[in-house]
């Protein structure tokens, strides 16, 4: 556990000492907050039209504002998490020291925890700056917070799940453009794969519709804890985590 937090701590180190970090929270900040805007002005203006015809505000804060911008959030996770793990292994090999770290006393586990955890703190930490806005609903008004903390819940999962397929990916290269273009690619692929059932309904089809990120995110966002999709992304995690311990065998052999 000791080695696991020393590299957990050099990673998160390396983020905040560089533009990364700050980089990638500017951009999300911007993205998330335009968002946020967008669905809460729509959510007033709805809410005045509906007082203007007599028909009360029957409408939901948690529908019309929370639910569509954790959804969107989720969207621009797609960018964000190539560029969070594609530097985890790619710079070690790329600076030359991937050798001193693959024949340290260190376990391979321990090195993969601890940098597939720091990716996962720093994507929380950019989360959190959603989280920000969001709370500002409750100074004006009554939002439920349960369906909120699921909602970021499902995020989190979803983002330690392609953070763990990234983290693998960088395993197998020197460059971070290619392991970032080539986690883009992966993400983006799991996330367009529900896309079949709109037009097949065969077996195969539902699937390739399961393996997708975002059918197992939709409830999450709707404040539905379902054990399925909490397996789905534990699951997808360890298959990450394992290859990546595959790679990182295969590299200690190398050495």
């Amino acid at each position: 556990m000791k080695n696991i937090w020393i590299i957990l701590r050099k990673e998160l180190r390396s983020y905040f000492v560089s533009p990364i970090a700050y980089g990638l929270m500017a951009f999300f900040a911007l993205i998330a907050g335009y968002f946020f805007y967008v669905a809460t002005a729509i959510f007033v203006s709805r809410g005045m039209e509906s007082a203007m015809s007599g028909r009360g505000m029957p409408m939901n804060v948690n529908e019309w504002v929370i639910r569509p911008v954790l959804s969107n959030v989720s969207v621009i996770g797609l960018f964000l998490i190539p560029m969070i793990s594609m530097r985890l292994f790619a710079e070690e090999k790329r600076s030359g020291t991937m050798e001193l770290l693959v024949t340290s006393p260190i376990r391979d586990i321990e090195i993969i925890l601890g940098k597939w955890f720091a990716a996962v703190i720093m994507y929380a930490c950019i989360l959190g700056l959603a989280l920000l806005n969001i709370l500002i609903l409750f100074g004006f008004g009554k939002p439920d917070w349960r369906p909120l903390l699921v909602g970021f819940l499902g995020l989190l999962l979803q983002g330690g799940c392609l953070l763990a397929i990234g983290t693998f990916i960088s395993t197998t290269t020197r460059s971070q453009i290619v392991a970032g273009v080539a986690t883009f690619a992966v993400c983006l692929l799991l996330w367009v794969l529900d896309w079949v059932s709109a037009y097949e309904t065969a077996p195969w089809a539902k699937v390739v519709a399961y393996m997708s990120v975002l059918t197992h995110f939709e409830p999450f966002s709707k404040g539905v804890i379902d054990t399925k999709d909490v397996v789905f992304y534990v699951t997808m995690i360890f298959l990450g985590l394992f290859l990546t311990a595959r790679s990182m065998e295969s590299l200690r052999w190398r050495a």
